[in-house]
């Protein structure tokens, strides 16, 4: 079987590899939710590729997304629910019927006019099936990293008034809520300092929200600065024949600055150090 750009051999494929007898093994035996950890690891792969600005990779890690699109309807057709076909005609009819801007002559074309006519549409959708009005945080998946789903409630919960009004009002909120793990760690309670940190870390998702940044891209690139600041501390220590563990708390909090000062002002060498190592 020759690779092809047609969506049909990928079908074949998948369909060949699940077949019993002469089938792939490992194929076989797989499920809805033992293949569901890899459709998000292939998610996040494709994200990957794009804070990267990897072209060559978002290519390969698509392609690895469809496969797991291929993988659950194949799955599904076995079990006689639907196939690959109705998945395509499902989302087909859904765009087509949720931008009456684009493919009908409904008015709406600022992306915020465009944002309340699709979440309308939604809501005449569930009518029409029957289905009862939902609580406003409802259809949050529990899946979604939690950082990205405190956004998502966050979100919510602002569409129906329950919001600040203002970034510097969430900036107090996160004050008083690191002032009540001081208080919990004064008392010795490091259970309830531990569950303190889950609301500081809420109230920082809806600061970075009224800042319009995105919470997990900006834990994302925070990460990758960690990293590339901690790989110069060990390229340095390597230089003197040293490895992290070898190394004096001081002396890698030095290179740390080091780090941190070369790559605000490449050509400037810090004339004194802090005694932090903030990111």
């Amino acid at each position: 079987m020759k690779p092809s750009r047609d969506i049909a051999r990928l079908l074949e494929i998948m369909a060949a590899l699940r077949t019993p007898g002469s089938g792939c093994p490992w194929d076989l035996a797989q499920s809805f939710a033992t293949i569901a950890p890899y459709t998000l690891e292939e998610a996040y792969e494709v994200a990957d590729a794009i804070a990267r600005a990897d072209l060559a990779g978002l290519k390969d890690e698509l392609g690895d997304l469809l496969l797991q699109v291929v993988f659950h309807a194949r799955m599904a057709e076995e079990q006689g629910a639907f196939d690959f076909g109705g998945v395509v005609e499902g989302i087909t009819a859904k765009l087509i019927r949720r931008h009456p801007h684009v493919f009908a002559d409904a008015q709406g074309r600022t992306a915020e006019a465009v944002k309340r006519l699709w979440e309308r549409i939604k809501a005449d959708e569930k009518a029409a099936r029957g289905e009862a009005a939902e609580g406003a945080l409802t259809g949050v998946p529990l899946a979604l990293p939690a950082l990205t789903r405190a956004l998502k409630l966050q979100e919510k919960a602002g569409r129906v008034g329950f919001d600040w009004n203002d970034a510097r009002a969430v900036l107090a909120k996160i004050r008083e809520e690191a002032d009540e793990i001081e208080a919990a760690l004064d008392a010795g309670a490091r259970g309830e300092a531990a569950a303190e940190i889950g609301d500081l870390l809420f109230a920082l998702v809806n600061l970075a929200r009224h800042l319009d940044a995105d919470p997990e891209a900006v834990l994302r690139a925070t990460n990758a600065k960690f990293e590339r600041r901690f790989g110069t501390i060990e390229g340095a220590l390597a230089a003197r024949g040293k490895t992290p563990k070898e190394a004096t708390l001081a002396e890698m909090d030095a290179l740390w600055d080091e780090a941190k000062a070369a790559e605000k002002h490449p050509s400037v060498v810090p004339a004194e150090r802090s005694e932090s190592r903030d990111p």
